[in-house]
């Protein structure tokens, strides 16, 4: 129950017991009282009359109208509660700095509004703080890790090497690789939560890109033996960022084939659905357990550590498909059963060719 409907319902009752306490005594004092004298005994009478129709003529619309009256009243006073409240609901890590309304006249509700916005103003800068330090610190690894990468790289051409060493800096540069693709990934997340990625707006044949993918994904499931189908590929048009749609359909392909057991299958469709681009990557696997389900999209969760301790990855792959999505004003949904398939589905506005 609203802080509203509980005020008023407590002003009516109120309103209802002083009314009973009123009427109350006007009875005994008029009525009850002058029974036990005869002479008065009509007067009594006369005025129990009177005092029903005032009752019904002047009593109930009176408790209407206080009940009607209570209820505007409330309904004002807690209007700047709703008003903050919608205004509180609306605030998310991207617009800290937009400060809830005050109403300046210096009351309680006034003073809540201005903590709220100190406390926001407190998160802003902390989060502007973080993205500041992982934008340096992924800059600064970048040109260490690539001399590392570019030294491993050489080493490996020396044909004096043993099998084990060659090996050993075999492993070493993998390494290296996949600590600089965690850094990559860090880096373009956090500009891109601070705005600083700026997406191209071009006509991008969508189609093209999936049978590119399509492709892709046909090489990486070899080693595994996985069978990589597209159900579908009809002609779509969208308007956006091409390198970055091409990246969100690697990353969505690469997932589905290192997340699939061993001879599983990996399946593609890209469809027109109710003039918009619907994409479905699904593939057979361990999937995901339904606890965990809802941080699938969380930066550096690869679910179940038992299933991925042996797939090469930094669990940034879903984080960026999400931001790509978002980008493109479009929605990205993953559905998953322990032991069945696992779906990723997006959609994306479409633009007519």
């Amino acid at each position: 129950m609203t802080i509203r409907a509980r005020l008023t319902l407590w002003y009516a009752g109120m309103l209802f017991v002083f009314v009973l306490v009123i009427g109350g005594a006007a009875y005994y004092e008029f009525v009850v009282e002058q029974r036990g004298k005869p002479e008065k005994r009509r007067f009594a009478e006369s005025v129990m009359d009177e005092l029903d129709e005032i009752g019904l003529r002047f009593g109930l619309p009176a408790a209407l109208l206080g009940l009607l009256g209570g209820w505007f009243l409330m309904s004002k006073a807690m209007a700047p509660v709703t008003a903050l409240t919608n205004a509180a609901s609306r605030i998310t890590e991207h617009n800290l700095r937009d400060a809830l309304p005050r109403t300046g006249n210096g009351d309680e509700l006034d003073r809540l509004t201005e903590v709220f916005n100190a406390m926001t103003a407190r998160l802003d800068s902390s989060f502007q703080r973080i993205r500041e330090f992982t934008l340096h610190a992924s800059h600064e690894l970048k040109t260490p890790l690539t001399v590392l990468q570019g030294e491993m790289e050489a080493a490996l051409q020396d044909p004096n090497l043993s099998p084990a060493q060659r090996e050993r800096c075999h492993t070493q540069l993998v390494e290296i690789q996949r600590l600089a693709q965690i850094v990559e990934g860090l880096a373009l997340l956090t500009k891109a939560d601070a705005g600083h990625v700026v997406l191209a707006r071009e006509p991008v044949r969508l189609d093209e890109l999936v049978r590119d993918a399509f492709a892709d994904a046909q090489i990486l499931a070899q080693p595994g033996s996985i069978r990589v189908t597209l159900e579908g590929c009809e002609p779509l048009t969208l308007t956006g960022d091409r390198n970055r749609l091409r990246q969100l359909l690697l990353n969505l392909t690469d997932n589905a084939v290192k997340y699939s057991e061993a001879g599983g299958r990996v399946t593609l469709a890209l469809r027109r659905v109710g003039g918009q681009a619907e994409l479905t990557v699904t593939n057979t696997g361990p999937g995901i357990a339904p606890e965990v389900l809802p941080r699938a999209f969380d930066r550096f969760f690869r679910g179940d550590p038992s299933h991925s301790n042996d797939v090469d990855g930094c669990g940034l792959g879903l984080s960026i498909c999400q931001w790509i999505v978002t980008a493109h004003k479009g929605t990205i949904q993953l559905t998953s059963k322990p032991g069945g398939l696992t779906r990723v589905r997006v959609v994306l506005p479409q633009t007519t060719p």
